[in-house]
């Protein structure tokens, strides 16, 4: 079964994160609804997530942080270790969460980007061209299930 299919057979956005941290061997992993008021709003977090990183990543603003940068850029934001990237990408609260190795995505609605799918290793990580590949495919999935279109949280 693919990441895409795991998805679509998931009964919620929980359980489909949970495929996709599994599928990707992830530690952790986070989905963001992008919404009318041009914020991102955490729609479903891996369990585990210290509650200040949680209170700082229930509403993103875009441009701001991976997530925020993965959907103002179009593109997927990585860092092999988040612990010690120097290319700003990385928010000092990013660094609380214990991960090293993360990625988001911008999740897809047809050309429209809805929000964003995010995924870390407590380990080093560098991402290859077929599971960023993968990771875009399950954002697109992620965006048909949850309707494909922005939206308030």
């Amino acid at each position: 079964m693919t990441v895409a299919q795991a998805i679509d057979v998931a009964r919620d956005l929980d359980q489909a994160l949970g495929q996709i941290v599994r599928h990707f061997g992830a530690d952790s992993g986070t989905i963001h609804r992008l919404a009318e008021d041009g914020q991102l709003h955490l729609a479903a977090a891996t369990a585990g997530l210290p509650e200040p990183v949680m209170a700082t990543i229930r509403t993103i603003p875009v441009g701001k942080g991976m997530a925020g940068l993965a959907v103002e850029q179009r593109r997927p934001i990585d860092a092999c270790n988040i612990q010690t990237d120097s290319s700003g990408s990385v928010r000092p609260g990013a660094r609380a969460t214990g991960l090293a190795g993360a990625i988001v995505v911008p999740m897809f609605s047809g050309s429209e980007v809805v929000g964003a799918l995010g995924i870390g290793n407590r380990a080093e990580r560098t991402f290859s061209a077929s599971e960023i590949d993968a990771l875009l495919e399950a954002g697109r999935a992620l965006a048909a299930k949850i309707g494909g279109s922005a939206a308030p949280a």
